[in-house]
Parts: structure tokens; sequence; C-alpha cells
């Protein structure tokens, strides 16, 4: 098959290497902020395909040496730099035992480019602080690799209503900043009086919480935070809900969605409702994005739309977001 010419060249001709038919398992790769689009590629994948995969922090991906690692293996990997040092090790690793393997970054000549057979780039605002199209952002990319691979490998081949969704997605965050406007301007100034602000979610929005709690909040405002399975949450976390603590619910538009509706009831019978912050996908337009990938997409407005918010935060608290780090490629660790 061919896959739409409107697809990134770079997954284009990374899946058209690939010996699709013998593939047997995808492992998803990276640490951080790069990890936790991951999370939604997988589940995209299980949605579509009986092709079996995992998710792995690189380092435990090395570590742990899955003996399912092999010749039938795909490795998707994704370091923003490209100079993750257990990212690119990773790589390394996955070649060895035979493995194919994809990289995805914005810098083509960093050391995950070149361990990997192929590089998939991608932009971020975060690195120039120039604006994007979410179409051109490395969870596009992953799920035009994760879709393709579908196609290639004999599932239903949706990569044409793939691309026209992403290419919808852009309008769809630039409408959420609109619609979630209100409540960021409601609820800033308490969240950002906290030391400790949960987040929650499920599904393909796992990831999203995931990201915010430990890139964002921990990072960058250095508050506490920990990203709560909406299921999970009722097996230990909810002893922490009290009338003065502080989440964030995410709720998607996944089949995971009812998980997300429980936790929220929950919240709101024993916390109280100006400090749960409760981002509903249902209320956001979705024009252009088709039915079958709204699930798969509200993440990514989630992520995009939860950094105005962050830096509504930052600002009250007189706190630098990028620059006030300690560590974070200040320091040799």
């Amino acid at each position: 098959m061919t896959l739409p010419t409107s697809f990134d060249q770079g997954v284009v001709a990374a899946l058209s290497a690939l010996p699709a038919q013998s593939l047997r398992h995808v492992f998803f790769v990276a640490c951080g902020g790069s990890l936790s689009i991951m999370h939604p590629a997988k589940f995209l994948l299980d949605q579509h395909s009986a092709i079996a995969s995992d998710v792995y922090n690189a380092a435990e991906f090395v570590a742990r040496a899955p003996r399912s690692l092999d010749g039938n293996s795909l490795v998707i990997l994704c370091s923003m730099t490209g100079t993750t040092k257990e990212t690119t090790a990773a790589a390394e690793f996955a070649r060895e035992r035979g493995a194919r393997t994809i990289g995805l970054t914005v810098e083509p000549a960093s050391p995950l480019a070149r361990a990997v057979d192929h590089v998939v780039s991608f932009e971020a605002p975060y690195t120039t602080g120039v604006p994007i199209d979410a179409v051109n952002s490395n969870y596009s990319r992953i799920y035009q690799i994760v879709m393709g691979l579908v196609a290639l490998t004999g599932g239903e081949d949706l990569t044409e209503v793939l691309i026209g969704s992403l290419s919808s997605l852009q309008g769809a965050i630039d409408r959420a900043d609109q619609t979630f406007a209100p409540l960021f301007e409601e609820y800033a100034p308490r969240f950002a009086k906290q030391d400790v602000i949960y987040t929650m979610a499920s599904g393909a929005s796992y990831g999203a919480a995931y990201s915010f709690a430990i890139c964002v909040l921990m990072e960058m405002q250095w508050i506490n935070s920990q990203a709560i399975h909406a299921n999970e949450f009722f097996h230990g976390p909810f002893e922490v809900l009290d009338k003065d603590r502080c989440f964030i619910l995410l709720k998607g538009l996944d089949s995971t969605r009812p998980l997300e509706e429980r936790a929220e009831v929950f919240l709101h019978r024993f916390g109280s409702p100006e400090n749960i912050l409760v981002l509903d996908a249902a209320k956001l337009d979705l024009t252009g994005i088709d039915p079958r990938f709204q699930g798969n997409l509200v993440p990514l407005v989630f992520f995009d739309t939860l950094w105005r918010f962050a830096y509504k935060i930052a600002n009250l608290r007189q706190h630098t977001m990028l620059e006030a780090r300690r560590y974070m490629k200040k320091i040799s660790y």
C-alpha cells in the first residue's frame, strides 16, 4: 500500500523500509516529557492492531533487557533535543539485539539521530519560542507512525482520515484556549498558592497528565505533584483528598472516559469545587477531527492548553518557567 503524500516524509521513509509483515513487537521508549507521548501512542496501537507493544523508560529498557526484543521488533524512541543519554543508549542496545529503530527528535544531527536506523523530525515551540502547527508536533509524528504501521501490517487503513484530523488539530487547540481561558483565570490565583497539585486522567489522556505533573509543575514550578490514573485513584491515592487539596482532572473522549467521570464525582463529593479544575473535552469544538480520532487527539489539546495555565501560575508566583531550573541542562547528572 502507499501512505498518503500528506504524511511526514520522514515517517514515510521509515515505515517504507520496515519488514512490516515480520513485525511482532513494538517498544515505545523515552524519558520524561518524551515518554509521555508514548502512552497515547500505545493506546492508539492497542485500539487498531493486535501487535504486542510496551512502554519503557529508556534506562529501564536497557536494564530490564526484555527477552522479546529481537529482529522482529520495532523500537520507537523520542528525545526532543536528541541528547538524552539514556535514550541514545537504548537505541544502541535495541540495534545490538537486531531490532529496527525509529528516533523522533528536533535535531537531525543529534546523538539519538545517529544511533537509530531512521530519523523522524518534529517541531517544538519550547525549544525555539516560535509557535508551530500541531500537525508538525511529536504527537502528530508518532500517531502517523502508529497508524501507518497498522495499515502496512494488514489493519484498517485510516491514514487519510488521521492526517485530515491532524491537519485540523491546531484550530481545535486555538479554540480550546478560548474555551478554557475563563477557567484558568478563575483557578490560577488559588493554584499559584499551592505546594501540592495532583493531576489525573486515564487512557489516551494519561500521558498529558503525567507530563504536566513531572515536567511542568515539578520541573518548572517546583510544585509537588503526581500524575494519578483515574481508576488507581480509588486504590489508595483518594485518601489524600480533602477540602483543601487541589486536583486537575482531564476528562477525555476515549473509551476510558467513565473512569474519569467516576473520579470527578468522588472529587466533588469530598473535595472543594474551587480546588478541582476539570478540563472536559466534551466542551471543545473539534471541527474537522474525525470522531474515530477525537479521543486520541484531545490529549494534545490538553497538553498544549495546560501550558497557558502553567504560565499564569508562574507569573503569579513570580517564577520564571524554564530559566529558573536549578539542575536540568545545567549540571552533569
